[in-house]
């Protein structure tokens, strides 16, 4: 008898046959005439119920039995008498391959909350919500895999310990083998990196997307998909300080370009997720309905799971730049009435109240912003040639090329530019920021040797699997998550 995983024996096992079922067992019922247990497998949301009648089982078997245990098997598949499934399997042998202590076992046949089930991280994927959360994850990386596959991209392993830093930020985790307590130091009283494994000071990194430019200007097209590391101080439900970046970078793309290919690449990755992850999002398209009947209706959301990912599909994204936007927000009944938290004015940069009023009340599309200030933006962005000018005819300051997704619920979900490729101009503003270009000299090797126009964008891959999930919480779609005072498991 092979085994069958239980998405695939509820598919295509004919009635009749004799089947072998693996799995933990969720749920045991027992009637007079019958023990009815719910198996899952971890290959689907659905279970398997398994039956057998009264007297069947020894009763120490049965004890065995529990919410948490793990059982192998054998039986009759058959047409089932209940509601609420098509088939079951009426039950010859059990093995019993591990037992769950009811008395010990945290995940018993009840509601938990999300906070709960943080604290039991290596158990929760054994629960509904986060078994459909990793495998609609799973769905997602392979999506984005095959999405750059297709389209004549190359996959470029970027290093995870690096000397520099590409945001400039200087929020990152060290790396060192050098002596916690007593490092050795020069004779100014600093710590003497050059007796470290590297001889120089290393950190685990922030992003690929330096390394991932050299890529693009020998190979055309690459991307990077890989964890990345930010010591921010955050403990809000959109920041990790581990997670994972996808970040194409493209020789011979402009703004325009980069564009049209966030927008390709999202709805596509998301329409993979709609076809192939069907149960999953039910389910959690369910669960979020309940999870809104709780709330002020002021605070509910104006669309279901299913309906926001369709409405992402669904639609032409609204493309205008940073200058258009702040003059809608400044004339916006929020900004008039006084109801926004931050400040909205031309040089700010747009806070996740601000792009989701764009998207979800103004357009009621997806927008990408444009032309944002140079001022706000990192140093390797493409500087525009004029300064900014709003609706009235003001003069505002410089801009770069940089774009910005913004999706309903969320706010930003990608952030891109065209790169600066004058190396005049790129070094000039290195030295603004305070960026020694010397550190950073075969980066600007690309400049100097065959610079052509490029362009790229980085997609926190976690901020995507919140997005699609419908999850109000980062910490809740990554399997262990990294924050300030959390590294367990």
């Amino acid at each position: 008898m092979s085994y069958l995983p239980i998405q695939q024996l509820l598919k295509t096992a004919p009635i009749g046959t004799t089947v072998t079922v693996k799995g933990w067992v969720r749920t045991k019922r027992e009637s007079k005439n019958a023990v009815f247990i719910a198996l899952n497998d971890g290959s689907t949301i659905n279970n398997i119920q398994v039956v057998s009648e009264a007297g069947q089982l020894p009763e120490e078997t049965l004890k065995l039995i529990t919410t948490g245990s793990c059982l192998a098997i054998t039986g009759q598949l058959v047409e089932s008498q209940g509601a609420g499934q098509a088939v079951e399997v009426k039950i010859s042998s059990v093995t019993i391959y591990g037992t769950a202590d009811p008395e010990k076992y945290p995940l018993q046949p009840k509601r938990h909350s999300l906070e709960f089930l943080r604290e039991i991280a290596h158990l929760r994927p054994r629960t509904n919500t986060f078994s459909a959360i990793l495998r609609i994850r799973h769905a997602l990386a392979f999506a984005v895999h095959q999405y750059f596959n297709d389209n004549g991209f190359y996959y470029l392993n970027t290093p995870i310990i690096t000397a520099s830093d590409a945001e400039g930020a200087g929020e990152m985790f060290r790396v060192t083998t050098l002596n916690a307590t007593k490092p050795p130091l020069t004779e100014d009283g600093k710590v003497d990196y050059s007796q470290d494994f590297f001889g120089r000071e290393t950190n685990l990194t922030v992003s690929g997307q330096l390394e991932g430019e050299l890529g693009a200007m020998a190979l055309g097209k690459i991307y990077t998909f890989g964890p990345t590391f930010r010591a921010e101080n955050s403990n809000t439900t959109r920041h990790l300080a581990e997670f994972w970046m996808i970040e194409p970078e493209m020789a011979f793309f402009e703004l325009e370009d980069n564009m049209n290919l966030a927008e390709d690449f999202l709805k596509t990755i998301i329409r993979y997720a709609l076809q192939h992850c069907a149960d999953d999002l039910a389910f959690l398209d369910n669960r979020l309905k309940e999870e809104e009947k709780t709330k002020k209706k002021e605070e509910q959301s104006e669309l279901g799971l299913l309906e926001k990912l369709q409405f992402v599909i669904s639609n032409d994204f609204v493309r205008l730049t940073y200058t258009e936007a702040i003059d809608i927000l400044i004339n916006s009944k929020p900004a008039k009435k006084g109801q926004f938290q931050y400040e909205v004015g031309w040089g700010v940069d747009l806070q996740s109240e601000h792009e989701r009023y764009l998207v979800e009340k103004h357009f009621k599309k997806p927008v990408i912003l444009t032309n944002y200030p140079r001022e706000i933006k990192a140093f390797y962005m493409k500087q525009d040639t004029e300064s900014a000018v709003g609706a009235r005819g003001e003069v505002f300051g410089p801009t770069v090329r940089a774009m910005d997704v913004l999706f309903p619920g969320i706010g930003e979900i990608i952030g891109g530019s065209q790169r600066e490729d004058d190396l005049d101009k790129l070094t000039a503003r290195m030295h603004e920021v305070g960026i020694e270009p010397e550190a950073l000299w075969w980066y600007l090797d690309t400049r100097r040797f065959g610079s052509a126009p490029h362009a790229g964008f980085g997609l926190g891959f976690e901020r995507l699997v919140l997005f699609v999930t419908g999850m109000g919480n980062i910490r809740d779609v990554i399997p262990f998550p990294r924050a300030p005072k959390t590294a367990e498991f």
